[in-house]
């Protein structure tokens, strides 16, 4: 399998692409990791993976969506893009995910991503921008991977994402970007009305065949104004899914990404260990995409004048956030207990972070659902590579040290909830 996958990325993909994506996103990204885990020994954490916003705005109305894509349009501007991956890349950062809304809605985003030949760029998006011209600008650029978010068949597709001829509109961005052997990958957010279609191994070749290198399947998640809860999937669903991920990963030539499950299969939270935070197109800086609450912001003001790695180093309100997450859950504490999050928020004061200023209310109205974590039915990574690579540049880092005896001994979410309720 991996020499297959080799393979594909040599012959598939242009080599001098190829070869950003090892220096910048491989080996830079690993040495980001390396300084993160020696900042966690000293009490520091300055996540070497930002995620950031760049705009709200966006084409579709998808079911759920947490964004306030309708909302005046907000973007971070080429200068302030400038000085946060500055600053950043002074932490000896070179990963940055682009995401939206739409980033390609965003006037000045190939101009920006130009600027910093340094650093590799992964942009979530809808594929529906991605013209020939664009794909070509792309493939100069070299360090920039578009990640486009397929989410069913033509009919679902339309459903889930509130616009007429999404899939095909989607598809032909993505021809694009393989026409011009830019590495691109394919994200699903699965729910119940995808699932069936997408995780299967027929899917799966279906991207091989055209070539499409890496692929994520991430599970969705209700949040924001309109959550949409009948679309989650059950617990038994969820894992499904790992399974799923885990079997392929062992058997495709395709790369899957997966940002919830150390190399043992154990459940993690991303935003826990300080790995990733979020930055909105406001210049808030948030836990993660959906916990829209905030203390700090990117710009500078009178009232807080400190560059960016002393509001993350001395952020009390970040702290005590990966702290509260860490110690409740190996999985996500929004879903699983958003009446933490409340209290927390509430102590510290944390500001909306939205522009519908009404996150407050959607999260004391949410129930109490299924994550990530599934106790006592980790599945462990059957490709000896990815299970490598997760011992030494993904894992949990040890922040659940202490807490995992007691979070495994207590009452399961399965048992809270019952094995399908919703």
């Amino acid at each position: 399998m991996l020499m297959k996958l080799t393979w594909r990325m040599l012959r598939e993909t242009d080599k001098r692409l190829l070869w950003k994506l090892l220096w910048n996103m491989g080996l830079k990204g690993m040495l980001s990791v390396q300084r993160h885990k020696a900042r966690l020994k000293r009490g520091e954490v300055f996540p070497p993976f930002l995620y950031i916003s760049i705009i709200n705005s966006c084409n579709l109305r998808c079911q759920g969506c947490w964004v306030d894509v309708a909302a005046k349009q907000q973007t971070i501007s080429p200068e302030a893009f400038d000085q946060l991956l500055g600053e950043a890349k002074a932490m000896g950062n070179s990963f940055f995910g682009i995401v939206g809304g739409e980033p390609f809605m965003h006037p000045h985003l190939l101009d920006m991503l130009a600027r910093h030949p340094d650093a590799y760029f992964q942009v979530f998006t809808n594929g529906q921008f991605i013209t020939d011209e664009r794909a070509r600008r792309l493939r100069q650029l070299g360090n920039v991977t578009p990640l486009i978010s397929v989410e069913g068949n033509e009919i679902v597709s339309d459903e889930r994402r509130g616009r007429a001829n999404v899939f095909s509109k989607t598809m032909e961005g993505l021809r694009n970007c393989l026409k011009h052997r830019v590495m691109t990958g394919v994200c699903t957010s699965v729910c119940k009305t995808n699932i069936d279609d997408l995780l299967n191994e027929r899917w799966i070749d279906r991207l091989i065949d055209m070539g499409v290198l890496y692929t994520w399947f991430h599970v969705y998640r209700p949040m924001g104004p309109d959550a949409c809860p009948e679309l989650c999937l059950t617990p038994e669903q969820q894992l499904q899914v790992r399974k799923f991920v885990v079997e392929m990963r062992a058997k495709k030539p395709i790369i899957i990404v997966d940002a919830y499950h150390d190399g043992e299969g154990k459940a993690l939270c991303p935003a826990a260990t300080g790995i990733t935070h979020h930055i909105n197109p406001w210049g808030d800086i948030e836990p993660c995409p959906i916990v829209q609450f905030s203390r700090e912001s990117i710009h500078a003001s009178q009232s807080d004048p400190r560059p960016l790695r002393e509001k993350f180093l001395k952020s009390k309100f970040l702290r005590d956030f990966r702290h509260l997450a860490a110690s409740t859950t190996r999985g996500c504490i929004v879903l699983e207990r958003p009446d933490l999050l409340k209290a927390l928020i509430e102590k510290h004061a944390a500001k909306d972070s939205t522009a519908r200023q009404t996150a407050r209310e959607e999260l004391q109205r949410m129930q109490v659902r299924t994550s990530q974590y599934n106790p006592n039915q980790e599945i462990p990574e059957k490709n000896l590579l990815y299970r490598l690579a997760k011992r030494f540049w993904f894992n949990d880092f040890g922040v659940y040290r202490g807490h995992d005896h007691r979070l495994s001994s207590a009452p399961g979410i399965l048992s809270r909830q019952g094995s399908g309720s919703r």
